[in-house]
């Protein structure tokens, strides 16, 4: 087993003048990330999630619709989305994203401890 390394993020998801990008950085058996690199004003209209998501932005500014909430997120904020929930996002600036989404949750484990 070996570490992945991916020493610059704006590297491997250059921002285009117009347009979106996405690419699948890692994936194993448990999780996927997908990066995105948004062009100013660029947006992925409402949708949903079968699975559990964590976004993360790397670089520029996003405004989301999370459910009735509205908020905006830019470098250093870090947004957990359980399955289903509806959700927009919109790139205000060119923009780099991470998409980390989770395992299903066991429904064994609801009887488990809680989590720290």
């Amino acid at each position: 087993m070996s570490a992945t390394v991916i020493p610059d993020l704006t590297t491997e998801l250059p921002l285009a003048e117009d347009g979106t990008l996405s690419r699948v950085l890692y994936r194993d058996d448990r999780l996927r990330v997908v990066g995105f690199a948004f062009a100013a004003g660029q947006e992925l209209t409402e949708h949903t999630s079968a699975l559990p998501v964590v976004i993360q932005v790397v670089k520029g500014r996003l405004d989301l619709v999370l459910g009735e909430e509205k908020t905006q997120a830019t470098p250093g904020t870090w947004i957990h989305l359980p399955a289903r929930l509806p959700h927009t996002v919109r790139a205000t600036e060119p923009t780099v994203m991470l998409l980390t989404m989770l395992p299903a949750p066991d429904p064994a484990a609801a009887d488990g401890p809680a989590a720290a």
